[in-house]
């Protein structure tokens, strides 16, 4: 009882802090200008958009089924794919029920003899792995934005890049040595998932005539990416948004826009997640690869 009452709890406060944002947001920029903006953006470019974003879902599915190889759960690609978009459903719809990856781990638990910590620790591997290629773009993105605020730390960003993947390393020989034979092979898989987001935010901003700037709304985008994994709002509404209207404003961008491209974003998520939405019906079988 005190369990389903915390969790009710936790899913009103994320609902709360998105609202409220979303209302910070939309005292600071007109309202009707970024719906203009949404409803005016290229469908053509849209499309190519949400292609590329399924991609890079596609991707982060095959990433993480090398994680559940390496603890010995023999998972098919049919099922890891489903059981991924199960899980993204689960985390964008039903946050305050059960997460997308509290639900992975039962799964496999219910299905597979396997350690609830070597399932766990996957689990959180794989997080780390993309939150890891964020960190990494953002900094090469960082170092290339002359003249902008962050230029007096533009040497300093990119000593980060090979810093970050060596405190990573370490990490996974200090406390994960059975999935270390994995390492680049899942992080290369993170660098393909981030630069097809890239690359659909991209096209997100051609479908809102901006030619201008790419850079520093692409160094947007992945800092608010870093921002919304924090689980204070429900799939990252509100949180997203602002780091998008403060970026435009530290950069000196156009603020209506910035949050247009962000809504976009997050309207392609809620879409690709929706289609999650019959496996919580039908759940995934365990089809086994040899």
């Amino acid at each position: 009882m005190e369990a389903g009452l915390r969790k009710k709890g936790i899913t009103l406060l994320k609902v709360v802090v998105s609202a409220a944002l979303i209302y910070f947001i939309f005292t600071k920029i007109p309202f009707r200008e970024v719906i203009s903006a949404v409803k005016n953006a290229n469908s053509l470019y849209l499309m190519g958009a949400l292609l590329l974003f399924v991609v890079s879902k596609f991707v982060a599915a095959i990433r993480l089924n090398l994680y559940f190889h390496k603890i010995g759960i023999p998972l098919g690609s049919g099922t890891n794919l489903r059981l991924y978009l199960l899980g993204m459903f689960y985390n964008l719809f039903l946050p305050g029920g059960i997460g997308g990856d509290a639900y992975k781990g039962y799964y496999l638990k219910q299905h597979f003899e396997v350690s609830t910590k070597r399932v766990v620790a996957v689990l959180l591997l794989d997080r780390l792995s993309g939150l890891l290629l964020l960190f990494v773009f953002a900094c090469i993105l960082g170092f290339t934005l002359e003249g902008s605020p962050l230029t007096p730390f533009r040497w300093l960003l990119l000593f980060c890049v090979p810093l970050g993947f060596l405190i990573f390393y370490w990490v996974y020989v200090r406390f994960f040595p059975y999935v270390k034979a994995i390492f680049w092979k899942t992080n290369l898989l993170s660098a393909l998932v981030q630069l097809a987001q890239l690359t659909s935010v991209l096209l997100i901003l051609w479908s809102l005539d901006i030619s201008l700037n790419t850079y520093e709304y692409l160094f947007i985008f992945l800092i608010s990416s870093i921002v919304s994994v924090i689980p204070l709002t429900i799939g990252g509404i509100g949180s997203r948004e602002l780091v998008f209207l403060y970026g435009a404003l530290w950069f000196g961008l156009e603020e209506e826009r910035s949050v247009a491209i962000s809504m976009i974003f997050f309207l392609i998520t809620a879409l690709v997640s929706l289609s999650g939405f019959w496996y919580h019906f039908r759940k995934p079988s365990p089809d086994l690869q040899q």
